[in-house]
């Protein structure tokens, strides 16, 4: 890397970025603005100022960027419209059409201040994907052509959210938060310094600042707390991204695209006597509960009803089976999924009613999990008995428990969420003195 002239100031060395002693490198950063960031175009012009300064700083830019605002939520709907169930295939297509809507005029916006920016798809910025339309995984990036821009000067702007399958050779979307995915890939490839992800807050919360207005920022946190925070329901940053960031070794910089403040980290686990014993609580209204009845008290029925939900593609939460019933000869199994795949493990099952022998579905979709997250639980006695007592305390019922090393999750009714993570957030000393501030209100 070239270093500037000797009289900069290097920068703090945060999430593993390479500065020297009285010289700062040039760092490359790839850069994530989400939907909120770019919603019209008064806020593409200032995220396209924004990303000029970057560069004139004298860092390399690679951008990644989400549909503008609600788009691709407008798109769905207006597929919806014209067809009931639309082609995966084809719908992949349409969605990744509101991408490429606000990568061009990002690009724009970017001329206009003196700097060459060039916009490219994800097929273009050679993302390759496994070909499971709605929810692909990326498979490989080749980025070539974004190598080949930044040597000639440019910001590469590229399409998050999509790619293409080179079994195939359809175009592809990554699920939900995919732009977070598509930007920690790149910067994987390109080896990257920083993955800074913007959004409307200004980092990682104790909360969800909107259900919790004094929720605390966490400066930096490890890729396991992160992890179990995006996996019970932590939006500000997506499952996938973090899975991938932490196999890559990249450091993330979640920030806000309204503010100038310093965000959270996400780096490789923080030494032990730096953490707290809890980092934070997630909360999410996604899912739903189906319970098996009356399945037959003996080996291979869990196996046969769960290998029926895998092989429809559901992703299974949490699962408890039920004590046999008084005959000793059936049992309830119940399990969390989410509430879009409810259907799909509905039709699985009743295909096999009769051979697995179960009674009846019954579906609960009024419910929602709370998760407690922490590092430090490892080592702190007595963190079960405040939550449960915490809950206790705010009136809340639990229906049902499932825990890791640094997490505790319970299912309640959905009513009762709000009010269990503030008694939560309350219980565990982690409210702020001054309330958080949000800026668009998505959370993306």
């Amino acid at each position: 890397m070239t270093p500037h002239p000797a009289d900069c100031h290097p920068r703090p060395d945060f999430g593993g970025l390479r500065y020297g002693l009285g010289l700062r490198f040039v760092a490359l950063l790839v850069q994530k603005f989400g939907g909120s960031s770019v919603a019209d175009a008064e806020r593409i012009r200032t995220v396209a100022s924004r990303i000029v300064a970057a560069k004139r700083s004298g860092d390399d830019v690679v951008v990644v960027v989400s549909a503008m605002g609600d788009t691709t939520d407008d798109l769905i709907a207006l597929a919806e419209q014209v067809s009931p169930a639309p082609p995966g295939r084809e719908l992949d297509m349409l969605l990744t059409a509101g991408e490429r809507i606000a990568m061009a005029l990002l690009a724009m916006a970017i001329s206009d201040l003196g700097e060459q920016a060039r916009s490219y798809t994800g097929s273009q910025a050679g993302v390759l994907t496994d070909s499971a339309h709605g929810r692909a995984r990326i498979i490989d990036v080749t980025p070539g052509r974004i190598e080949s821009a930044l040597a000639e000067g440019a910001i590469p702007i590229v399409a998050g959210f999509q790619g293409i399958s080179p079994d195939t050779k359809d175009i592809t979307t990554l699920g939900r938060g995919g732009s977070d995915t598509t930007a920690v890939a790149l910067a994987a490839a390109l080896r990257a310094d920083v993955c800074e992800i913007y959004t409307d807050v200004d980092g990682v919360f104790t909360a969800d600042p909107r259900l919790v207005p004094r929720a605390r920022q966490v400066a930096r946190l490890g890729y396991e707390e992160m992890l179990e925070l995006a996996a019970s329901g932590a939006k500000v940053l997506h499952l996938r991204c973090v899975e991938y960031a932490r196999r890559a070794g990249v450091p993330i910089h979640v920030r806000s695209s309204f503010s100038t403040r310093t965000g959270s980290w996400v780096t490789e686990q923080r030494d032990e006597m730096e953490q707290p014993i809890i980092t934070g609580i997630a909360h999410d209204l996604g899912d739903a509960k189906i319970v098996v009845t009356a399945v037959p008290d003996k080996p291979g029925e869990a196996a046969a009803i769960f290998t029926a939900v895998a092989e429809a593609g559901v992703n299974i939460d949490m699962i408890v089976q039920n004590v046999s019933s008084g005959s000793g000869q059936t049992t309830d199994i119940t399990f969390t999924l989410p509430k879009n795949a409810v259907a799909a493990a509905r039709a699985a099952l009743s295909e096999r009613r009769e051979a697995i022998g179960f009674a009846s579905l019954l579906v609960d979709d009024e419910i929602a999990k709370v998760s407690l997250v922490g590092a430090g639980m490892r080592s702190h006695p007595g963190v079960s008995a405040q939550f449960f007592s915490a809950l206790a305390g705010a009136g809340v019922n639990v229906e049902m428990i499932s825990t890791s090393e640094i997490r505790i999750s319970v299912i309640v009714r959905a009513v009762d969420a709000p009010t269990a993570v503030r008694a939560l957030h309350t219980s565990f000393g982690l409210d702020s003195p001054e309330e958080a501030v949000v800026y668009a209100g998505t959370g993306r």
